[in-house]
C-alpha cells in the first residue's frame, strides 16, 4: 500500500456524512481549535497528544501539492 492509497482510505472513511460528524465531534472533544493548556503539565501533555491525532487526521485528508521530481532537476 502506498501513502496515496492510505490517504484515499482516510478520505473514503471521513468524507462520508457519518465520518464528517465523527471528525467534527472529535475536534470538539480533543481540543482541535482550543487551547490544550492547563496548569497540570501531565494533563496538558495528555491533551496535546489527543490534539496531535486530530492534526494527523487532517493532514491525511488535506490535498497534497504536486511535487516535482528532484531527480529531473539534475
Amino acid at each position: 500500500m502506498t501513502i496515496d492509497d492510505l490517504r484515499q482510505a482516510y478520505r473514503t472513511l471521513f468524507d462520508s456524512a457519518d465520518g464528517k460528524i465523527v471528525l467534527d465531534d472529535m475536534g470538539l472533544r480533543f481540543h482541535m481549535k482550543s487551547s490544550t493548556y492547563v496548569p497540570d503539565s501531565n494533563e496538558a501533555a495528555f491533551r496535546e497528544g489527543q490534539r496531535s491525532v486530530l492534526l494527523f487526521l487532517h493532514n491525511m485528508l488535506a490535498d497534497q501539492p504536486e511535487r516535482e521530481d528532484i531527480a529531473n532537476d539534475e
